[in-house]
């Protein structure tokens, strides 16, 4: 079976055809949240189950258009033409897949589902074009890069061949954006003796201003907008909940970038406060505030409220919030504002944010004058939780 590369515009210009009014395509893209469609996608989905493999190019050109709940639909539709193929001995169209695959501006989700056929179909080639991978901007394909590097360096490590090693994981740490994944490279580094700066490189904020308590009573302190959200007088003084409040200085060198209100402003409940950060930036363009935090929270990043959440004790993880942001070269002035409920279990003690910005692919940006990370205990293993990597 002869074929050739297929580009982006390519791939949009086949998909404009299999769009057409009332294509199986099409209702599939037309399935919404709570049923709509539903019923006519699931017949759509057999019929394109039984569709020669030609199809898979439109398909795929349909993922970089399709919602999550679409998407699902047509990657199973995707997966029986696989399947049937590949029983069939019939070839599939390895090389319109593989630039598909190699093509960035293709979406992650779709580009790793045409990752994983060529790893069945073309074994040889996929491992081969794995290391080009570590850079690049799906999680999902980097993931599988970065993991190749760590067998790497475990196996340097077991061969005792400890500078090999330890600058094989750095070259891992460079390049590695999950979690559970950097966890692993950290202890690997600290176990052969060097130290890991992790808030450094996840890109978390570490010194803040902060400010309260204020109150929260009845918890309608997340609709009262305090002082600190209406000025920035760094040496003010305000009414609080429990008499006056400044502003003061916290640093956190926990790994994970937590800023821990309770140690400063008191631990209380039914309560505000506030964290305040003058980012000076590199660059200007497109980055992400991503924030962690299982209390009530609100961000204003130079000035404009980007969102908040009124909800309590809910679970808190890194990276939970991703919020979209345009850094000014230079000064940007970022305030959170963190909320603190009535509840007194133990589990619920937590006063606590992470922040970090970064780009698209989790890419730390850092301050100009970023000051040290502070010293913190590092931990002797991986948290229970990143003990076994999570793919993305």
């Amino acid at each position: 079976m002869q074929t050739r590369p297929l580009t982006l515009a390519s791939l949009l210009l086949l998909s404009s055809v299999a769009f057409s009014e009332e294509s199986p395509i099409q209702i599939l893209l037309s399935v919404g949240a709570e049923g709509l469609n539903n019923d006519r996608a699931t017949a759509a989905v057999a019929a394109l189950s039984k569709a020669p493999v030609a199809e898979l190019s439109n398909l795929f050109a349909a993922l970089n258009q399709a919602t999550d709940l679409s998407a699902n639909y047509l990657r199973a539709a995707i997966d029986s033409i696989v399947e049937r193929a590949i029983a069939s001995k019939v070839p599939l169209p390895n090389s319109e897949l593989r630039a598909f695959l190699v093509d960035t501006q293709n979406h992650p989700k779709a580009r790793r589902l045409a990752y994983e056929i060529l790893q069945k179909v073309a074994s040889k080639e996929t491992a081969e074009l794995l290391p080009t991978f570590v850079n690049d901007p799906s999680s999902e394909l980097r993931y599988d890069a970065v993991a190749q590097l760590i067998q790497s360096a475990e196996k340097q490590k077991l061969a005792g061949d400890k500078p090999a090693a330890l600058a094989a994981f750095k070259n891992a740490l460079n390049v590695a954006r999950q979690d559970g994944q950097i966890a692993k490279i950290a202890w690997e580094i600290r176990d052969l003796g060097e130290e890991v700066d992790l808030p450094k490189h996840f890109g978390f904020l570490t010194h803040w201003k902060v400010i309260g308590p204020f109150h929260n009573d009845a918890l309608a302190g997340f609709e009262t907008a305090f002082p600190p959200e209406t000025e920035w007088k760094p040496d003010a003084e305000y009414e609080g909940k429990t008499g006056r409040v400044k502003w003061q200085d916290l640093a956190t060198g926990e790994e994970y970038g937590k800023v821990d209100l309770n140690p400063v402003l008191g631990e209380l409940k039914e309560v505000t406060g506030y964290a305040h950060n003058d980012f000076n930036s590199p660059i200007e363009g497109p980055a992400e505030i991503r924030l962690g935090c299982k209390n009530g929270w609100k961000i204003w990043f130079n000035g404009k409220l980007l969102f908040g959440r009124d909800e309590y004790h809910r679970g808190a993880r890194i990276d939970q919030y991703r919020l979209p942001v345009t850094l000014q070269k230079g000064a940007n002035k970022l305030l959170v504002k963190v909320c603190q409920n009535a509840d007194v279990k133990d589990w619920t003690r937590e006063w606590e944010f992470q922040l970090r910005i970064c780009d698209a692919s989790g890419t730390a940006i850092l301050a100009v004058n970023r000051p040290p990370t502070p010293k913190a205990e590092p931990k002797t293993a991986p948290a229970k939780s990143q003990k076994k990597d999570r793919k993305p």
